[in-house]
């Protein structure tokens, strides 16, 4: 597996429209469009910038997973996200290398993509998710 970019920063936010300001009144970017993934109980708001994009999350339930992120660690960075080719190939050649996924099959992420996250212990701490568009 080779990572092909930095496809988004996933920012865990308590008020996606009171961080929204901050993004585009002070830092500029523009907001492409936002939606709802029911499945991971999460608001998403993509901000592009270059050849990535910043995506803001909102949990939209008291026990969603973005929800559950901030109670233990505040807000603020919660993965980053590296685009692969071919992402069922990917999550094999993880797990080949000893590395433990969250997820063993890809599944629905915002903006259509399929994802599937590396438990963050076995990435110094920081979640990684891969990602197929």
């Amino acid at each position: 597996m080779k990572a092909l970019k930095l496809d988004h920063v996933g920012i865990a936010v308590k008020n996606l429209d009171e961080t929204l300001k901050f993004y585009t009144d002070v830092l500029g970017l523009d907001l492409a469009d936002t939606e709802i993934v029911e499945e991971q109980k999460v608001k998403v708001a993509f901000l592009p910038i270059g050849d990535t994009e910043v995506e803001l999350l909102e949990s939209t339930s008291e026990d969603g997973p973005i929800a559950r992120y901030i109670e233990r660690s505040g807000e603020g960075v919660q993965h980053l996200a590296f685009r692969v080719e071919n992402i069922e190939e990917a999550i094999a050649d993880m797990q080949a290398k000893g590395m433990r996924m969250i997820d063993e099959m890809p599944r629905y992420g915002a903006g259509g993509a399929k994802i599937a996250f590396m438990h963050p212990k076995d990435s110094y701490r920081v979640l990684i998710e891969l990602c197929e568009r």
